[in-house]
């Protein structure tokens, strides 16, 4: 099977490497405070999860999830993950990261900052409009009547198909937002943000979670509006 490297084990990381080990991916999880303090989550996860540096992660992944702060994004390590598609969940929230003027003004998302950070790798917006509980949640196996879809957006096809491929595995089905510049369309602030798997509950959080197929996503990501 697949190996994931996480850089970042929080609340989506975590939830993401718990998908991962379930359908028999081997995970590695890194974060910024080192190893050992992954202990209990590796203990968890069992044989096929193991802690690791951010760079030694990085190397050993076949796909790479960055879920750290924005603020932090250039910290991530370059070279090795050269050649490899790199699965982006970071959002934006000035009053944490500070002030982006390329994010604020429009010009620029946060994964295409990513993406050119990251210049010699394929990175793919994934996982960022989703509640980690509802992620955990609603994954559903392939032919599930209620199977839920995710947005995707990214500028290397490959690497989108690869990820597509991945999210099948874990239980959800994917929906093509375009390139990275068009990642704004399930940024927070947008109808495809959080909201569609809550229901009628206003606040997302408090919603146990709703199964949402790939039209209510699609409908939700056309929606946008700056």
């Amino acid at each position: 099977m697949t190996t994931i490297a996480l850089i970042g084990s929080g609340n989506i990381g975590g939830t993401v490497a718990r998908l991962s080990v379930a359908v028999g991916h081997d995970v590695v999880l890194s974060n910024s405070r080192g190893p050992e303090t992954l202990k209990d989550l590796v203990d968890e996860l069992g044989p096929r999860a193991r802690a690791a540096t951010p760079a030694e992660a990085a190397a050993a992944g076949d796909l790479v999830v960055v879920s750290i702060p924005l603020r932090a994004y250039r910290e991530i390590p370059v070279e090795p993950l050269t050649g490899k598609t790199v699965l982006d969940t970071n959002n934006y929230y000035s009053e944490r990261d500070g002030r982006f003027p390329e994010l604020d003004d429009a010009s620029a998302t946060s994964s295409e900052l990513l993406q050119r950070h990251l210049s010699a790798s394929k990175v793919v917006k994934v996982f960022n409009h989703v509640y980690f509980e509802h992620l955990r949640a609603l994954a559903r196996p392939a032919g599930a009547a209620d199977r839920s879809a995710l947005a995707i957006a990214g500028d290397d096809a490959g690497a989108k198909d690869a990820v597509t491929a991945f999210l099948d595995t874990i239980g959800y089905d994917a929906v093509d937002a375009g390139p990275l510049a068009e990642g704004w369309r399930f940024q927070p602030g947008t109808p495809a943000y959080g909201s569609p798997y809550a229901g009628d509950n206003e606040n997302f959080w408090e919603s146990p979670g709703v199964p949402t197929d790939a039209a209510t996503i699609r409908a939700a990501l056309d929606a946008a509006k700056r």
